[in-house]
């Protein structure tokens, strides 16, 4: 039987274990599964699903240092990292949980004398989720529990980086008194995830890359069904001249480098105006250099490794592209030789032109390219001079220059002068190439719901 096998990335590529790639015939037995249960699961009063998902979202609040100790030894992010994650993901859980209600409760549009009019939220049906490596739990955790609690059945697939995490998760599930075929794990990779897409599904839940999204926006298309895609990003942080230089840094530094910068939507290009930009690439430099990287389970440690060997030589084939084409190195800019993994060093890039793949393809790793701009209409340009649309960082002490710079940014989600977008409430979703739909919050809910319009003669 065809194996998935998990290894370390930071500590020798070490075997952690392995699980059984899903056959052809167990895929399809599993969806035909989640068709006969989903208008069970519709119908199910909304108390009572809140009631049977609590317990599940209690026993991981029991197990989530271990579950987030597996998550640094399959993905290499670290322990902090890792268990940040974790805490906050199942923050998430319960927020959908207490929620869900009113998120999707029945709507009156319109009542007079005679009639009633409202908008009624009902479940898809059976729904494919499929989550990414970089956030393996807490984008699970998006994609499977808000489906779950407005009534959608859910065939989950995990990527095959970590399939030791989706295992963890399938048992977790398994342990209570979930409805059997309610909730449904797949295990492979690309092959597994086409097979169980041209499936008879009812909705699509995907966070990933571009060039995935792009397929599986066909095959969605093809069977006329809806997409929610999450994808890549080139997100820009642009610096004006107003900006505190040491403020810039650290909420550049933070963006850019948490999880060893394998984030979607982290700032991946640095504008920042001349006036500021020697000193501010001099204080980032500082910055890295200050850093440590090694073993993510150890204390102290700044960043982990990459997530595969696979991820690292994608990363060394886009710096050195951008050094054929004379960029320079201010710091980093190769593999870390002292460690045995896929650790890339924390690197820093300027005379950065526009044919690099740093500057046109999505970056995932610690690297950051810096360019200069005069005027703000150039900022935006630049800004904006990308397929992706995800999310921008904007840092000025003028905050009526920052909301004209916003107002022109063509992404999802833009933050001024450190403002966090991670509220609960908040959608999440990209423009371009960065995907359509939005997940998280009350659009979220409504995201993953058919709208119904009923109309009452009285």
């Amino acid at each position: 039987m065809k194996k998935i096998i998990s290894k370390n990335p930071a500590n020798k590529y070490d075997i952690l274990g392995e699980i059984n790639v899903s056959t052809t015939q167990e895929i399809k037995e599993k969806v035909n599964l989640a068709n006969k249960i989903k208008n069970h699961w519709k119908e199910l009063d909304i108390n009572k699903k809140i009631e049977l998902l609590k317990p599940i979202y209690l026993e991981f609040i029991k197990r989530k240092r271990e579950l987030s100790k597996l998550i640094s030894k399959e993905i290499g992010k670290t322990a902090y990292e890792s268990f940040r994650e974790v805490e906050i993901s199942l923050n998430q859980f319960e927020w959908y949980l207490n929620n869900v209600k009113s998120s999707i409760k029945d709507e009156i549009t319109y009542e007079d004398d005679d009639s009633i009019h409202k908008i009624v939220y009902e479940p898809f049906g059976s729904v494919v989720v499929i989550s990414p490596w970089n956030f393996p739990f807490g984008i699970a955790i998006n994609g499977i529990i808000p489906n779950l609690l407005v009534g959608n059945v859910v065939l989950f697939k995990i990527a095959e980086e970590c399939p030791l995490l989706g295992k963890f998760i399938e048992t977790i599930f398994n342990n209570h008194s979930l409805p059997k075929s309610v909730f449904l794990v797949i295990f492979g990779g690309k092959v597994e995830g086409k097979i169980l897409l041209k499936e008879k599904i009812d909705l699509i839940c995907f966070t990933g890359s571009t060039k995935v999204g792009e397929e599986i926006y066909k095959i969605a298309s093809n069977k006329f069904i809806k997409a929610i895609l999450e994808l890549g990003g080139s997100s820009p942080g642009i610096i004006c001249d107003s900006a505190d230089v040491s403020f810039a840094v650290k909420t550049i530094f933070k963006s850019r480098f948490y999880n060893s910068g394998q984030i979607c939507d982290c700032v991946k290009r640095a504008i920042v105006h001349e006036s500021i930009f020697n000193e501010f690439v001099l204080e980032m430099k500082n910055m890295l250099a200050s850093k440590k990287q090694g073993n993510p389970l150890e204390q102290n440690i700044d960043f982990g490794s990459l997530v595969s060997n696979k991820q690292l030589k994608l990363l060394e084939s886009q710096v050195n592209d951008a050094i054929k084409k004379k960029a320079k190195i201010i710091i980093g800019g190769k593999k870390n030789k002292k460690l045995n993994g896929a650790f890339y060093e924390p690197t820093l890039l300027t005379n950065i032109n526009k044919s690099m793949k740093v500057w046109k393809e999505e970056v995932f790793g610690p690297v950051l390219p810096i360019v200069s701009f005069k005027t703000e209409d150039e900022a935006i340009k630049l800004a904006n001079d990308t397929q992706f649309g995800l999310g921008c960082k904007i840092i000025s002490k003028n905050i009526n220059e920052a909301k004209r710079i916003a107002s022109k940014i063509q992404a999802g989600t833009v933050e001024i002068n450190g403002g966090v977008r991670w509220q609960y409430l908040n959608p999440f979703g990209g423009y371009k190439k960065s995907g359509m739909g939005r997940s998280y919050g009350i659009i979220g809910f409504r995201e993953i719901c058919q709208i119904k319009v009923i109309s009452i003669n009285k």
